[in-house]
């Protein structure tokens, strides 16, 4: 053999025994994550928060982290009031409550259990600290995250936030509490007592950060604006001529306007509403699959003046949702004034991924607009903007090439965005920053004593 080929070879094996160790070493720093998530919605719920942490625990456990999820029983199933106390699914333990919920179509209900899971979240923190080194909590309930707080407290256990609404400031906001009561004070006080102890944040939006630092600006470096996501392989764009759901429901023919997802305090419905109005006599159909608190409150107003132009649905099982999401010509996303920067609609992603343009009603201060705008995939609108979005909708009834380059446009930016691998890096990133950080505190402590 020649001494340049023998030089070559031997450089050729360095380099790679050099990426095989940093590949090694890699996949030790995720698995010496041993994760605990701990939120009340997760399948078979179909809530959104649920669905949303089961991708991101999967995606989380293909890149090498041990994850055991502590949820409670369904309350929002389609088939099962009862699911499994413990399953393991795609190499994630998933560990429920046994108690079933109660009442969980009302909001005392909502309340009362959600304050028992979370007191059944704490017995789980007693019985799986020592075998987990970090825990993500949600407010899924509101108050949950005081689980970790209580776990870090006892048990030096790590944990991260993830901030899906932000409490106790949607309830000022829609009038429930005053601001100057006294549970508002102590839930302020808790809230910064659990941020200023978290090893990390997760917020959904640039906004929702802001309001975060208003109350505690000390945490401003352990924030991370982290988005939902959605799928593109599982949502994929069907035209409505192919597609079973559009046909059982009779919307081949017309232009169809999609609301799907929660009707709830924090969505601006009587916009879409004031739209669907000025639109009666055009062959225009609005479409609304769901819940929520306003669900009743829009059919009601509908069947008192008469429109025929709505089809009410119910909440659709995971496996319908490509079809469901791409049987329209315009998917409509809102949110209230009030609660700008307090909540974030995860409607906006699947959206996305369906492949058509989007309506979106928010204020003239939201980050929908930004994305919107950089998408190139839709019109925003104010709040009581009827006309404008009516309007918007005339357009692109009339111009399907352009609801079209719209589709493509916002999809293309949700696969450069939003998909579950690009933002399950994001939360991994916040996750072994949280476990190093712990890890550097014990060892200096040890070097100390």
């Amino acid at each position: 053999m020649r001494l340049n080929e023998w030089i070559n070879q031997k450089f050729t094996q360095s380099i790679s025994t050099q990426l095989e160790a940093e590949s090694d070493d890699s996949v030790k720093t995720q698995q010496s994550i041993k994760l605990s998530v701990v939120t009340q919605y997760f399948p078979p719920d179909f809530a959104a928060t649920g669905q949303l942490i089961e991708e991101l625990v999967k995606q989380l456990g293909q890149q090498g982290v041990d994850v055991e999820v502590f949820t409670s029983q369904p309350g929002y199933a389609f088939h099962s009031e009862k699911a499994p106390s413990v399953e393991r699914e795609d190499g994630i333990r998933v560990k429920r409550s046994r108690t079933a919920q109660l009442w969980p179509g009302r909001i005392r209900g909502k309340a009362v259990n959600g304050i028992l899971y979370t007191l059944r979240a704490v017995l789980y923190i007693f019985r799986a600290w020592q075998r987990n080194n970090l825990l993500l909590v949600t407010t899924a309930p509101p108050f949950l995250p005081l689980v970790g707080y209580l776990a870090y407290l006892l048990f030096k256990l790590p944990y991260v936030c993830i901030i899906y609404d932000l409490y106790p400031d949607i309830a000022i906001a829609l009038g429930v509490v005053s601001q100057r009561h006294w549970i508002v004070r102590l839930w302020y006080a808790l809230n910064r007592q659990v941020w200023l102890n978290a090893k990390g944040i997760v917020v959904l939006s640039p906004a929702m950060k802001q309001r975060v630092l208003a109350h505690c600006p000390q945490v401003e470096d352990k924030i991370s604006v982290i988005h939902s996501w959605a799928n593109p392989d599982l949502i994929v764009p069907i035209a409505k001529q192919e597609n079973w759901f559009a046909w059982k429901y009779n919307l081949v023919k017309k232009f169809t306007v999609l609301y799907s997802g929660n009707m709830g305090r924090c969505h601006d419905i009587d916009t879409m509403l004031e739209a669907a109005k000025e639109l009666k006599h055009e062959p225009i159909q609005f479409v609304c699959i769901g819940g929520g608190a306003k669900r009743e409150e829009l059919i009601h107003e509908v069947n008192r003046l008469g429109l025929k132009n709505f089809t009410f649905l119910p909440y659709q099982e995971k496996q319908v949702l490509p079809y469901s999401l791409t049987a329209c010509d315009l998917s409509f996303v809102s949110v209230d004034e009030i609660t700008e920067g307090l909540v974030v609609p995860s409607k906006l992603y699947s959206a996305l991924a369906a492949g058509r343009p989007i309506a979106v009603i928010c204020s003239p201060y939201s980050y929908l607009r930004q994305i919107v705008a950089e998408a190139n995939c839709g019109g925003t609108f104010d709040n009581g903007d009827s006309h404008g979005l009516a309007q918007f909708i005339r357009l692109l009834s009339r111009d399907p090439q352009l609801a079209e380059r719209m589709g493509k446009a916002g999809r293309q930016y949700l696969r450069s965005h939003f998909t579950p691998k690009l933002i399950s890096q994001q939360y991994l990133d916040v996750l072994q920053q949280a476990v190093s950080t712990d890890e550097e505190i014990v060892v200096t402590q040890s070097n100390t004593n």
